[in-house]
């Protein structure tokens, strides 16, 4: 029987650092393999986890056979051959509930986009793995990840559970929903209500030419598989002629809301004194920051990990909420993310973010949308290229609001044309 074919078994989460209690709850260490070679080892427990469970499908990535023949017949397959499930044990685990503790005892949305990320990309390794070891492995990378909404606070005292699987594929790409589940804190019906649900989308390059590469099959089996293949094949397929609509758009122009939204900002820019004071200029909501992608940061194809980018974005992205809003700010959901180019280690990255709109009909729930902009800058080469696009949404936490119930959230507008087709391309795509 084949191995893919036998359900996984969940994979328990433990904390990375040793304890210094005696008695600290941990894994039978006896039985964990020495990793302190592989990469990613560093910056997650799940990314620890993941690799140990599947050392031997790993192992022919970290040095992949480039004069093996490329794999001859693709394979049909089932969501739940490729279904994995990964347990954080916060309950009884105290040091793996201080490494993703945040100051609100609840989960760190950043370090759970790079464990979202790094369980996607093992559940795609796991569905384009054939039987044949005697292949040229795949080498496969995050394309974008689609709208990931947080439907409730993720405590860090509460046992977590991730499920995902592959949802659809095309001839290259590989669609996989995660699924996050928190018990409830209080006895009910016994359900684990969804806190987060996101997808990812993964292409398939061949090692050796570079060039896109036909993936194994998928045949769901059960009527919700079914139900989600074919929402994710009309989602596919709409994206495919929105972007031949949006070229029409972009030339026939969407003059009215296009000069709306730069009036106001040639108020700011030609008379300064007479602008609304409810309103801000985009420019002004900017932050930036800077590192040096180190080893420590790369993934099993030596490229730097997805997740570390998502998780440095968001970061950045609350911090811009916060400084525009004036009071904490909740985090709602990831919009779009798009991995436009790969990122090497040693590479100068730069990330640039700004508040690109706001909605404050809704007084309650006043949202914040966020642009970050990630750039991989060459000195050397006098360059700079943008490697990846994200965008989140964001509220003010009900404890802050209530303490300052009077205050407004500012309306952002443009001072270019540029910063104009930016604010509408993305309302129009939040609009979807």
């Amino acid at each position: 029987m084949d191995s893919d074919s036998v359900p996984s078994s969940p994979i328990p989460i433990f904390s990375t650092f040793s304890s210094p209690f005696e008695g600290s709850p941990k894994g039978n260490d006896s039985t964990r393999k020495t990793l302190s070679l592989w990469p990613g080892m560093y910056h997650s427990p799940v990314t620890n986890a993941l690799w140990e469970t599947r050392s031997k499908t790993f192992e022919r990535l970290l040095d992949p056979p480039l004069d093996a023949p490329p794999q001859s017949e693709l394979l049909t397959k089932t969501p739940s051959q490729s279904r994995m499930t990964i347990l954080y044990n916060f309950s009884t685990d105290y040091i793996l509930r201080e490494q993703y503790r945040d100051p609100w005892n609840e989960v760190r949305i950043g370090k759970l986009l790079e464990d979202l990320d790094a369980l996607a990309g093992t559940i795609s390794v796991k569905h384009c793995s054939d039987v044949d070891s005697t292949t040229r492995p795949l080498y496969l990378v995050t394309a974008s990840v689609d709208k990931m909404v947080l439907k409730k606070p993720i405590s860090v005292d509460i046992d977590l559970k991730i499920v995902g699987a592959v949802i659809w594929v095309g001839r290259s790409s590989i669609e996989i929903q995660l699924e996050v589940t928190q018990p409830p804190t209080e006895i009910t019906d016994g359900s684990e209500p969804v806190a987060l649900m996101a997808n990812f989308i993964f292409v398939a390059r061949d090692y050796k030419t570079g060039k896109a590469a036909p993936v194994n099959r998928l045949s769901p089996e059960t009527e919700q598989e079914k139900m989600l293949y074919e929402a994710s094949e009309a989602k596919n397929m709409l994206r495919k002629r929105k972007i031949k609509e949006d070229r029409k758009e972009i030339e026939n122009g969407e003059v009215n809301s296009f000069e709306a939204l730069l009036a106001e900002g040639r108020i700011f820019c030609d008379m300064p004194a007479l602008a609304n004071r409810d309103s801000i200029l985009l420019r002004d909501t900017r932050l930036e920051n800077s590192l040096i992608c180190q080893p420590q940061q790369r993934n099993i194809h030596g490229r730097i990990f997805g997740g570390f980018l998502m998780h440095r974005a968001f970061e950045l992205a609350f911090s811009t909420a916060y400084a525009f809003a004036g009071m904490m700010p909740s985090f709602l959901e990831v919009d779009h993310v798009d991995f436009l180019k790969p990122v090497d280690v040693g590479d100068f990255l730069r990330f640039k973010s700004c508040v690109l709109y706001t909605e404050s009909e809704n007084s309650d729930q006043p949202l914040i949308h966020i642009e970050v902009v990630a750039h991989v800058t060459r000195p050397e080469l006098r360059s700079s290229e943008v490697s990846n696009r994200f965008y989140f949404t964001f509220t003010v936490r009900p404890e802050a609001k209530a303490m300052n119930d009077g205050y407004r959230i500012r309306k952002v507008v443009p001072a270019t044309e540029e910063e104009a087709r930016r604010i509408l391309a993305r309302m129009e795509a939040d609009s979807l």
